[in-house]
């Protein structure tokens, strides 16, 4: 059975959505650093903590993880920072 959407492995890094860890305080410096990104196909790339394990068992119902995806989580302050760079629906 297809997918409605598939990731497409192939888009490079066009734009940071938001700001940076480090300029929101959510980094000590080091490789630890939730992102949000814009691919050139105009998907979106998160980095966060890998946390599938944690909620995995708890998700609300009607909501499911395919055996390829992870559930990742970020600093709420990121995703509000971001919220200029989104378009509207």
């Amino acid at each position: 059975m297809a997918r409605g959407w598939e990731a497409d492995p192939s888009p490079l890094f066009e734009r940071r959505l938001g700001k940076s860890a480090e300029e929101l305080g959510n980094s000590d410096g080091n490789d630890e650093c939730p992102d949000i990104w814009q691919l050139d196909n105009g998907d979106v790339a998160v980095i966060g903590r890998d946390l599938t394990g944690v909620y995995g068992a708890r998700l609300p119902q009607g909501v499911h993880l395919a055996p390829d995806e992870r559930l990742v989580v970020i600093p709420g302050n990121m995703l509000s920072a971001a919220k200029k760079d989104i378009a509207d629906a």
